[in-house]
């Protein structure tokens, strides 16, 4: 917390606005816009429920295909399958770990050779970091194929000298308990299409029409946020340029330790943007640097310190067996060998110093 939260939460309490509507929730959705520069967005009760609305709002429907990152997190692409939607996955790229743009405009080429057009395509920024937006912009706009971005983990990062999400129809932002900024829980959509968002906000507000009585014409959902967590938000992104800073400081901690090990490389950063760094991910090659990630893993947890494996890629889940894959070998080595560091912004330069200590006395080297 940046100690600023309690005042707009007082505020909000002495406004008696403990609803979904009130002043912080219009403040953070205004102080939001001026920080990205985003025209337009909605603040709602989770990042996918951000993304459910931005699927509607692109026009994706039942039996429609949806393409999406594999090497994500299930909220990306669980709105999918609510939408009665086929999800087909593309892999990523080993220089930047996000989706790839040339296996994207090859699926794309044999979806429509076989008259099975694609609806959306829903790429993630992976570990803070943008995907490649222009390239996946002009696939997408050659196949007129809608591009919804999956920005929950990159708020504060940039891509080619503008805000993560930023030419894309639609971003979904996540402010979950672990990410950049927290309202506790909660999300937001943006886009440069006013009626987009206007859409969500209406059907993220149950549909109800404008009339003294309840009133709906067709059916909405409860996914509005709290003030009381917008005012949360507040106080969180007057200091995310701090929060972001700490992030690349925390990874700079670890690169100067780790990045000489034997068989240990760290996710790399795209040049045409720069990471917020959200979590400090590195590969560990068992042959080369003596131990696989998950040994690495247990050992970390033996001293009490929380590390994570990196994502299971979504055509491993068995919820989406069954599911198309194009590629796929890229995310599942990431998956065997990635470890995700302790990375929050609380960390000082010690405790990575002894996180590191224990890394590297697990090594052969």
């Amino acid at each position: 917390m940046s100690g600023r939260e309690e005042a707009y939460v007082a505020a909000a309490f002495a406004s008696n606005f403990i609803a979904p509507a009130g002043p912080q929730l219009a403040a953070f959705e205004a102080l939001f816009c001026e920080l990205t520069g985003f025209p337009h967005a909605v603040a709602v009760s989770s990042g996918t429920a951000a993304m459910h609305l931005a699927l509607e709002g692109v026009g994706v429907k039942s039996g429609d295909i949806v393409l999406a990152s594999t090497f994500t997190f299930i909220g990306s692409v669980s709105p999918i399958h609510f939408m009665g939607a086929e999800p087909i996955f593309i892999d990523c790229d080993e220089a930047t770990w996000n989706m790839d743009p040339k296996l994207l405009e090859a699926q794309l080429k044999t979806l429509r050779a076989a008259g099975r057009p694609v609806k959306a395509v829903v790429p993630t920024d992976l570990y803070g970091q943008s995907c490649d937006l222009d390239v996946l912009r002009d696939v997408c706009d050659r196949y007129e194929v809608a591009l919804v971005v999956d920005s929950a983990e990159s708020l504060g990062a940039r891509y080619n000298g503008r805000a993560a999400g930023r030419g894309s129809d639609a971003a979904v932002f996540s402010f979950n308990g672990n990410k950049i900024i927290t309202t506790g829980g909660g999300g937001i959509l943006a886009s440069e299409n006013a009626q987009l968002i206007a859409r969500a906000r209406h059907l993220s507000t149950q549909a109800r029409v404008d009339v003294p009585h309840f009133e709906h014409e067709e059916v909405g959902y409860n996914y509005r946020m709290s003030n009381v967590l917008a005012a949360i938000g507040l106080g969180q992104l007057e200091t995310l340029s701090d929060k972001v800073a700490k992030k690349r400081k925390v990874f700079e901690w670890y690169e100067e330790r780790l990045g000489g090990a034997p068989g240990i490389q760290f996710m790399p950063e795209n040049p045409k943007g720069v990471s917020t760094r959200w979590l400090t991910t590195v590969t560990i090659d068992p042959e080369t640097f003596g131990c696989g990630s998950e040994q690495v893993r247990s050992a970390l947890e033996d001293a009490n310190i929380e590390s994570r494996p990196a994502w299971k890629p979504m055509h491993l889940q068995p919820c989406f067996a069954g599911s198309k894959v194009a590629g796929g070998g890229i995310a599942e080595g990431l998956f065997e060998r990635g470890l995700c560091l302790p990375s929050g912004t609380q960390l000082e330069e010690e405790d990575v110093e002894r996180i590191a200590k224990i890394i590297l006395s697990l090594g052969t080297v």
